[in-house]
């Protein structure tokens, strides 16, 4: 596998994972939820009674989305040196513009029968979580765009 490959399947699986684990936290609630939770967005309320597929639909959807994350920044800093240059504030701002696409454009559109957090701690934490999410993308692909 190439550097951009191996950039994208570590970074995109390190950050959804841990992201999984974030959100537990930042809810209360155990990964298995937040998975049904993130099933959701395909199946509706109907994932929180639907046990173990629901959840493992979860992990595959989340592991995608994060893979596809990582792979636009990995593209993006192969054609631009500033973004593998300055990773950590590149890291950071990807991180704000992941926040704001997923809470604000990707779970609208999707049949998950929650919105984006409304309290203050809620979205500092939820925010806080997209930036590190960032910053392991942009750390994990420094390296490969420089190949």
């Amino acid at each position: 596998m190439n550097p951009t490959g191996r950039a994208i399947l570590s970074g995109g699986l390190v950050a959804g994972t841990i992201d999984i684990g974030a959100a537990a936290l930042i809810n209360h609630l155990s990964p298995v939820v937040i998975l049904h939770a993130i099933a959701s967005g395909v199946l509706g309320k109907a994932s929180f009674q639907a046990g173990a597929p629901a959840a493992w639909l979860g992990l595959g959807l989340q592991w995608a989305m994060s893979l596809l994350i990582a792979a636009i920044f990995a593209a993006a800093a192969t054609r631009m040196a500033w973004l593998r240059n300055r990773w950590l504030l590149a890291g950071l701002a990807y991180g704000v513009a992941i926040y704001v696409v997923m809470n604000y454009v990707v779970v609208p559109l999707s049949a998950a029968p929650f919105r984006a957090p409304a309290t203050p701690w809620l979205i500092a934490m939820n925010l806080l979580a997209m930036l590190l999410f960032g910053l392991i993308v942009a750390f994990s692909a420094r390296k490969a765009a420089r190949a």
